[in-house]
């Protein structure tokens, strides 16, 4: 008998082991793909599910209440129709998987049990179900970080007990239902960063009197915030940020009597236009209001408010800032910049409340900086940029070790900075620039060993600049200039090998140049024009690979100008007004450098009126030359000829597009050539590229320079093509535009040179620096990739972050490119990498009419474009972000950004799917050495972290930039607040990002 049963056993072992949840359970896991193995203890040897990973039940009955599989990295449909039959089960999340089906409307709706339903961060797609508003228990219902679209279904007004309802980034359009109201008991609404249609924030949300967070940051929202809301008593967190409401803050706002946090920043118009045009005239009317932000006064009754947060940056404020918000206890985030607010600050600010960020730049407040604002010890930033403030810097901000960033440029402060200032140890950023500071800087300024940017340009300094600024082993910019600073540059300068810009000139500097100099290897700035600074100028000064900005003039410098200079790609170079001797280097010999070495009545070359000195040797052999030109002119006249029938014959083709008597030539450097030279090398020998826009041609000019020239398509080659073209040619006109408007003003070793344009009623030049090794795009995509080993290629990476760091951040305003791709970073025959091709790019408005803008098209290419860019068409520097992260993934996989071997995928998705799926060692590009791998494993991460479907969650390019030159050290996480509601990576830039740049 006994044999008996154990025969039984081993023919039937799943007949009486696992009971018909587990069953259930099991097709779930068979339905999902599991990369990880992390569903490898679903045993159906089990009797129960009950230990299974992410199972849990209930201790008596062994029913399954709960399935947790976030972050497991799962691939496949929603089940649906399996754990809708698991009837005492209550809690599901998926969070953060691979989900990636639609939810079928007749299955989502047969949960009857459900309390809890997580799937954000997933890949689900169509409509919401209308159904789910008949899950009768449903308490919380998490469906942010999708590709959901369509409306809101009005329905989702019937849901009985929900409380939490997240939506965020979504492609949900429509406009935001009223029915939203009826959900009496409502805590959160979490409905940002979706494309609505323009529309009113509905007044029926103030039937919503349980809420507690209403999140509807760029949700589109326009008119004005509706008195309604003021009946949300148990609101703590208010957020109608990045919108485009208009009208004043109502005053009602403060029977909120539960606020802590306020989030109405920038509000300015950022609609869409819907696609099928208006449903009616008044909602025109209705759009036409949000051409203004938010105006009026800041409601004195805020003080009576427990106020944690108030941001109101980016709006059309005006009046005084309520004395009574110094009141606040709470308060550790203040940010009013880009108003209109004006008086003075309230003189108690911070003294009663833990104040951590205060940003009040860019208004017109007067009087002195309240002496309390480190009171409670805690102060990390105090920005103050470009009011009317005037006095001295309160001697107790010196006592503030907690300050991170100081900013008082463009104001009228005065006197002395406190000593102790100088040197807080944790300070990063101190711009006391464009005011009328005197004294000295303070030997005390060893201790500020954090310190990176120091900007006391045009005030009243003066005494030596002392030797312990050498041990700020940090610092990456000092800018002291329209000074008056004496004796000589510290020894120490030297030290400061991260130093990227040194700006000295108009001072009262004196002594000589400091031997070392070649250790400042990324310095890329120097310009100590208008000192007194004597003695020769370094061999050593030519070793310093990045420098592409150099003026010594108006000094007392002598000797020769260094052969060594020749070794750099400058930009800016300027040697004149000095007492410099000998010949010029070759190089530099040439008409266009003459102003750079003017005033140096003993420099000699062959330039024009650099060899007064030289006249009598000359004289010596006046008489041979004479005779010498009588014998060379009759060879000349035969020559001339030849010469002449030859540029006749090929002027012939050029002359057939157009009259070369019409050229209009705009120069933004120093020429060596003429416009004629150039258009008698445009033949299809020439051609090294031709696109969309154009064709470019390599031009070898007499001089030996050689220069790349884009010829743009003129209008009627574009209409003639196609007639639906004519609104193209008005674009390539504006590309034309903005690349010319764009380098024309910009100068950085990794922008693109424009040397000149050239323009006739119907073609037009562009005439830039020649880069022989063509594009990033080129290497990588053919043969010659295996040439660019890592380093090579880390250091592309590098210098195309750099020069969009400049872009974004030290453009005046910001310079959102529009166009980031590997086609677009041409490589100098040491393999530097620019930036190039501006004919998309955007200046961002960031003053009175605050706030990014949309576009009428979408501008960029396939597999770079930011996944908010295709369908909000808004316009900001996250989109060079997430573009420039593409580029990251191409130079880690050498792979093209669209491939069919990726089927419906882009890079950035088939990265993101392989790396779970098969591992690092799959990403990685072959032909790289496995000995980077760590260094290849970091920036990889970077590009991750650029590309993040949320571009709140994306780096500033600052950001990305010390993080390259970090190789990925000190990984962030994602930070989240108290409600569950993602904050940037970047937050310490976002107080200023609207001040200045």
């Amino acid at each position: 008998m006994i044999l008996q049963l154990i025969l039984i056993f081993i023919a039937f072992p799943f007949s009486i082991s696992l009971n018909q949840e587990g069953h259930l359970l099991y097709q779930v896991k068979v339905s999902f793909e599991d990369p990880d193995n992390n569903l490898s203890n679903w045993n159906q040897l089990d009797e129960t599910p009950c230990k299974w990973e992410g199972v849990m039940c209930d201790p008596q009955s062994n029913s399954v209440t709960a399935l947790d599989l976030s972050n497991l990295n799962l691939y496949g449909p929603f089940p649906a129709s399996l754990l809708c039959r698991l009837h005492n089960l209550t809690y599901i999340s998926l969070y953060n998987n691979n989900v990636n089906s639609t939810l079928v409307e007749t299955e989502i709706g047969t949960c009857h049990s459900l309390r809890y339903l997580s799937l954000g961060q997933n890949l689900l797609t169509g409509k919401l179900p209308e159904s789910m508003a008949d899950l009768p228990h449903l308490k919380f219902l998490d469906l942010a970080a999708n590709n959901f679209s369509g409306q809101i279904p009005g329905s989702f007004g019937r849901f009985r007990e929900l409380e939490v309802l997240g939506l965020v980034a979504n492609l949900l359009d429509g406009n935001i239902p009223g029915e939203l109201g009826n959900i009496s008991t409502l805590k959160q609404l979490n409905l940002s960063y979706n494309p609505f249609l323009p529309g009113r924030v509905p007044s029926e949300f103030g039937n919503l009197t349980n809420l507690e967070v209403l999140w509807l940051t760029d949700c589109n929202l326009v008119g004005e915030i509706p008195d309604s809301l003021s009946q949300l008593g148990r609101l703590v967190d208010l957020d109608l940020s990045v919108n485009g409401l208009v009208g004043s803050i109502p005053p009602s706002i403060t029977r909120m009597t539960s606020l802590v946090q306020i989030e109405l920043y920038n509000n300015s118009l950022t609609g869409v236009l819907p696609v099928n045009g208006w449903s009616n005239v008044s909602e025109l009317r209705l759009f036409d209001a949000s051409m203004n932000e938010l105006t009026g006064t800041i409601p004195s009754e805020l003080c009576e408010l427990g106020l944690e947060s108030l941001n109101l940056y980016e709006n059309r404020l005006a009046g005084e800032v309520p004395e009574g918000l110094a009141n606040s206890p709470n308060l550790y985030e203040l940010r009013l910049f880009q108003n209109r607010l004006h008086g003075t600050l309230p003189k108690d600010l911070g003294k009663n409340s833990p104040l951590v960020w205060i940003d009040v730049s860019q208004n017109e407040f007067s009087g002195e900086v309240p002496g309390n604002l480190c009171a409670q010890g805690v102060l990390e930033e105090v920005l103050v940029i470009d009011n009317s403030l005037s006095g001295e810097i309160p001697a107790s901000l010196g006592e503030c070790w907690s300050l991170i960033r100081v900013r008082f440029a463009y104001n009228n402060f005065s006197g002395e900075v406190p000593e102790k200032i100088w040197g807080l140890p944790h300070m990063s950023l101190l711009d006391l620039a464009d005011n009328s500071f005197s004294g000295e800087i303070a030997k005390t300024i060893a201790g500020a060993s954090n310190l990176s940017d120091l900007f006391l340009s045009k005030n009243d300094f003066s005494g030596n600049i002392p030797e312990e600024i050498g041990f700020l082993d940090n610092l990456l910019d000092f800018s002291g200039n329209d000074n008056r600073f004496s004796g000589p540059l510290p020894a120490s300068f030297v030290r400061l090998k991260q130093l990227g810009k040194l700006d000295l000139h108009n001072n009262e500097l004196s002594g000589e140049l400091p031997s070392g100099m070649q250790s400042w290897k990324k310095l890329y700035e120097l310009n100590l024009a208008n000192n007194r600074i004597s003695g020769n100028i370094p061999e050593e000064i030519g070793r310093l690979s990045v420098l592409n900005y150099l003026d010594l003039s108006g000094n007392l410098l002598s000797g020769k100008v260094p052969s060594s200079l020749q070794n750099l790609r400058l930009n800016q170079f300027n040697m004149s007004n000095n007492r410099l001797s000998g010949d010029i280097p070759s190089l530099y010999a040439k008409v266009m450098y003459r102003s750079s070495f003017l005033g140096n009545p003993g420099l000699c070359g062959d330039i024009e009126g650099l060899c007064d000195g030289k006249s009598e040797v000359r004289n010596v052999g006046f008489v041979w030359l004479m005779r010498s030109i009588f014998i060379v002119a009759g060879l000349a006249f035969f020559v001339g000829i030849a010469w002449f029938y030859f540029r006749y014959r090929n002027s012939k083709k050029v002359k057939r597009d157009v009259d070369r008597s019409k050229w209009t030539l705009t120069s933004f450097h120093k020429l060596g050539f003429e416009e004629s030279e150039i258009m008698e090398l445009l033949d299809e020998d020439n051609v090294i590229g031709s696109g969309a826009s154009g064709k470019v041609y390599k031009v070898v000019l007499s001089n030996g320079d050689v220069v790349a020239v884009k010829k743009l398509w003129g209008r009627s080659k574009i209409a003639d093509e196609n007639s639906d073209f004519e609104k193209g040619a008005r674009v390539r006109d504006d590309g034309f535009e903005a690349e010319v408007e764009t380098l024309g003003k910009i100068r950085h070793k990794n922008i693109v040179r424009l040397w000149c344009c050239c323009t006739t009623m119907d073609c037009k030049l562009l005439v830039y620096e020649y880069m022989p090794n063509g594009s990033l795009s080129d290497f990588l995509q053919s043969s010659k990739s295996g040439l660019l080993d890592w380093p090579i290629r880390y250091k592309i990476a590098m210098d195309a972050a750099e020069g969009l760091s400049y872009l974004h951040h030290d453009c005046s305003p910001p310079i959102v490119h529009r166009d980031v791709k590997s086609n677009n970073i041409l490589l100098d025959s040491n393999f530097g990498a620019r930036v190039a091709d501006f004919g998309v790019a955007k200046v961002v408005d960031l003053n009175a009419k605050g706030g990014t803008k949309s576009m009428s098209g979408i501008a960029g290419s396939s597999g770079y474009i930011a996944p908010e860019y295709a369908y909000t068409l808004r316009v900001n520097e996250k989109s060079d972000i997430y573009s420039f992260g593409v580029v990251i993934l191409e130079l880690v996989t050498g792979k093209r950004p669209v491939d069919p071997e990726y089927g419906e995928k882009d890079l950035v998705k088939w990265v993101c799917t392989t790396l779970d799926q098969k591992g690092l060692d799959l990403v990685i590009d072959p032909k790289l050495d496995s000995c980077f791998k760590e260094e290849i494993r970091k920036v990889l991460n970077i590009g991750l972290l650029c590309t993040s479907p949320l571009p709140i969650n994306r780096p500033s390019m600052s950001r990305v930039v010390k993080m390259l030159e970090e190789i990925g050290g000190g990984n962030q996480k994602k930070p989240t607040n108290k409600d569950g509601k993602l904050t940037p990576y970047y937050y310490e830039d976002a107080s200023d990002q609207g001040s200045v740049a």
